[in-house]
């Protein structure tokens, strides 16, 4: 380390990382063991590892486990508040890993600070005990994540009662009344949370059409489970203003031409996230980005400047964890490997929205399907009704229903629906199937154990509702 004229340290690395993501770290793991000096920045303590262990997914499924356990005997307060001691337990088990694990190599070297570019090849870091240093770097990685969106509501912002998704995770209170803004998976997967927990939840959407990127099958399935659970679903919602009151919070909105109100103890916004890139001095290192903020890349997430890249949420591509992670793989073939894996080689990604039961997909809709000019083929059937996945019944979850879209001339699966038990498990097998090419025949006529959830591939594919005609 050195220092320059105003005596402020330089640390000099070969690679500097910005953000303790999964892309990031991942990245930085693989760079140090292969003898490369790394410096990796995190703002905040409390995310070694990212937003997905510490705030995000696992601390999310974990509450959705919890919740499915309570029975009606118990007392929801201490039940959640003992739900919510144990998820942030293995939150910290997770955090605690993920520092250490980086920490033991000897060719990182982890800051906790705010790093803010001062040139394409430096950043000023601002460390939590007010010290300052500088590092610099031949390679940057900017894997600086997102942040959930506020809409601009008036009383929103100011309301005693306004939660964000962490905030809510973390506190020990249930909120007896909850209204969740926003009809997209976040808002479906907290929903489904908070009223098996006790909560009386109410759903505002602004679409006049319930998960409207769903087919209308698929999406009034959805409806009568979260509907069938108590969870009351306003769509077509117009948001008006959130007043605070001795009883709540009070929020007003327009439906069917009316206004209506709805008085609760937490507001949640679930109305997406943005790349966070603000005050990150990306002007200085010449880095552009789009209106939203997104960081802009290329297929190999190299930037307007060829020697940094940005991994994950903040360069504006699908916001999961396992992209992210595939991000790192592009990045580290970029760095260390032949340089040929692109985010173009990515087909049949698959998504998981943690309600009860699981909501899975993975590729087209039936209605994208066809406006992209197939001849389809549907088979689908519910769950109640698939004789050959005895395990829905062993587990006593027959809800729902599993949909397969496959091209009727060559009977590679196009996109499937599973809305059942294990679905986020089940869909990384169909996600497989299409990125192999192995059609719905193989698939149906697989051999799978007995009694398990996939065992009902040996029969959905065979049930078909629909074909399309010859042209």
């Amino acid at each position: 380390m050195t220092a320059n004229a105003e005596e402020q340290p330089t640390l000099r690395a070969d690679v500097l990382v910005i953000g303790f993501g999964k892309g990031g770290k991942t990245a930085a793991k693989a760079l140090g063991r292969l003898g490369r000096n790394v410096v990796l920045v995190e703002e905040s303590a409390r995310m070694y590892g990212g937003t997905c262990p510490n705030v995000g997914c696992v601390p999310s499924k974990g509450m959705v486990h919890h919740s499915r356990e309570r029975r009606p005997q118990d007392d929801p307060q201490t039940f959640y508040e003992r739900s919510v001691e144990k998820v942030q337990d293995v939150r910290e088990f997770m955090r605690k890993g993920n520092y250490d694990g980086l920490n033991g190599l000897e060719t990182v070297t982890i800051l906790t600070g705010k790093a803010v570019f001062t040139d394409p090849h430096a950043v000023a870091v601002t460390r939590q005990d007010g010290e300052r240093l500088t590092v610099t770097a031949e390679t940057i990685l900017i894997n600086a994540g997102s942040r959930p969106v506020v809409p601009d509501i008036p009383g929103l912002r100011t309301s005693r009662h306004l939660v964000s998704s962490t905030g809510l995770l973390e506190s020990r209170r249930l909120p007896q009344r909850l209204a969740v803004i926003g009809g997209g998976y976040l808002g479906l997967e907290f929903a489904a949370i908070y009223q098996r927990f006790g909560s009386r939840v109410t759903m505002l959407a602004r679409g006049e059409r319930f998960l409207p990127r769903a087919d209308a099958d698929v999406a009034e399935a959805v409806h009568a489970i979260l509907t069938g659970e108590g969870v009351e679903i306003v769509t077509g919602a117009r948001l008006r203003e959130v007043r605070d009151g001795a009883d709540g919070a009070t929020v007003v909105y327009e439906h069917g031409g009316a206004e209506r109100t709805v008085t609760v103890d937490a507001v949640l916004p679930a109305t997406g996230r943005v790349p966070a890139t603000g005050g990150l001095g990306l002007e200085a290192a010449g880095v552009r980005t789009a209106e939203n903020g997104a960081i802009e890349v290329d297929g190999h997430l190299r930037t307007s400047q060829p020697h940094i890249f940005a991994l994950g949420d903040v360069n504006g591509g699908p916001k999961f964890t396992y992209i992210s992670l595939d991000d790192s793989r592009i990045v580290l073939d970029q760095l260390a490997g032949e340089g040929k894996r692109s985010t173009a080689d990515r087909v049949a990604v698959p998504n998981t929205v943690f309600m009860t039961p699981p909501l899975a997909t993975v590729g087209m809709t039936e209605e994208e399907a066809r406006a992209a000019g197939h001849r389809i083929r549907v088979a689908r059937e519910n769950v109640a009704d698939i004789l050959l996945m005895p395990r829905a019944y062993a587990v006593e979850e027959t809800r729902g229903l599993m949909k397969f879209v496959i091209d009727a001339d060559t009977d590679l699966i196009l996109g499937a629906v599973l809305l059942s038990v294990d679905a986020q498990e089940l869909i990384n097998t169909v996600a497989l199937a299409m990125r192999h090419g192995i059609t719905a025949t193989d698939l149906r006529d697989g051999i799978y154990t007995h009694p398990s959830s996939t065992e009902a591939f040996n029969e959905v594919p065979s049930v078909v509702v629909h074909e399309d005609a010859r042209g």
